[in-house]
């Protein structure tokens, strides 16, 4: 017999819906404390600082994140998207590739390339 109950979201999804919901308690809630972001113009060491700057230094707020493809095992995740103005309504800002590293069920590291 199916199960009725949705999927539970996966670390990634629930990164994402985070990110683009402004839901920080959430997104502090599924990075490892000692959480490092590296992307192009910055490195984040520590789940803190990250989501401070998410929460009050991020430049474009009102953006949503499109995945347009991920594959993983689990404990890599490789997801492929874009980064859209208006709350998902507007223009692509760019395309990036996300690889996100999960232990125990929470983001450890996350490497953010630019398309």
């Amino acid at each position: 017999m199916p199960s009725s109950h949705p999927p539970t979201p996966t670390p990634v999804e629930r990164y994402y819906d985070a990110l683009d919901h402004h839901e920080y308690d959430a997104l502090e809630s599924i990075l490892s404390q000692s959480f490092v972001q590296g992307r192009p113009d910055r490195r984040f060491e520590g789940r803190d600082a990250f989501v401070r700057f998410m929460r009050e230094e991020r430049p474009s707020p009102g953006t949503a994140h499109v995945i347009d493809d991920s594959t993983g095992d689990g404990n890599t995740v490789v997801a492929e998207g874009r980064v859209l103005e208006d709350e998902g309504d507007g223009d692509a800002l760019f395309a990036f590739v996300d690889t996100f590293t999960i232990e125990n069920g929470s983001i450890v590291h996350l490497e953010t390339r630019l398309r």
